[in-house]
């Protein structure tokens, strides 16, 4: 999963970049609006999180631009205003939840999780499953052939975006798109290292991702011969 953050203060826009990356997901920063806007409309991300107050462009008309511009990322808004109006004006002008500053990181990880779910299934759907293995979004537990797996935060990624994509080829550059950060260098071998420490936990026989050569990876619901 990747997500956009979009805050001028650095000691909050550190904080919350770290917590995401450490929760597993991969996060690109903004510090100002126009920047911001920029990665949103040329970058495919999974949902936002915009500080209201921005420099440059504020996250109020940044995310006008968007829903004017048919973007239906998912957005999160940050302020330091907690009023009602002030919430209202943030959904009225197209976010999809507002967060009041000071937060703590698990509700904030909470309501990230809970936009990626509304906008990629339907509201009630929290798990991933496809064949014999399970993931839970909330609980972020997984289970492979009945048996419950433990994986680290970059292995639970890269394994809730192949159950995404079940059946469907990806390629290293949409995982590395979605799984890391812009920053990694597209020859690194960090996704077949992954991959490989994640086959080993669920899928040692290989039966369940198949190498595409030249193209990827496929995760099988079924395996394959």
């Amino acid at each position: 999963m990747r997500v956009l953050v979009v805050e001028d203060d650095a000691k909050i826009a550190s904080f919350v970049v770290r917590g995401l990356k450490q929760a597993g997901y991969a996060v690109d920063h903004a510090p100002d609006g126009e920047t911001g806007l920029a990665l949103a409309t040329s970058t495919d991300y999974d949902t936002a999180i915009v500080d209201v107050m921005l420099p440059q462009l504020d996250g109020i008309s940044l995310v006008k631009r968007l829903r004017a511009a048919r973007r239906p990322l998912p957005v999160l808004f940050l302020s330091a205003k907690s009023s009602v109006d002030d919430r209202i004006r943030g959904l009225q002008a197209g976010g999809d939840d507002y967060l009041t500053k000071p937060f703590a990181f698990s509700e904030l990880v909470a309501r990230v999780q809970a936009l990626i779910r509304r906008a990629t299934s339907s509201p009630e759907t929290t798990r991933l499953v496809a064949g014999d293995v399970t993931l839970d979004l909330v609980t972020r537990e997984i289970t492979c052939a009945g048996q419950p797996v433990e994986l680290q935060p970059r292995e639970f990624s890269l394994l809730s975006f192949l159950l995404r994509h079940a059946g469907r080829p990806v390629s290293k550059t949409m995982i590395l798109e979605h799984v890391w950060d812009y920053s990694f260098d597209p020859q690194t071998n960090v996704v077949d290292v992954v991959m490989s420490r994640l086959r080993a936990k669920i899928d040692p026989d290989h039966k369940r991702i198949e190498t595409v050569r030249g193209v990827g990876y496929t995760f099988r619901p079924h395996g394959h011969a």
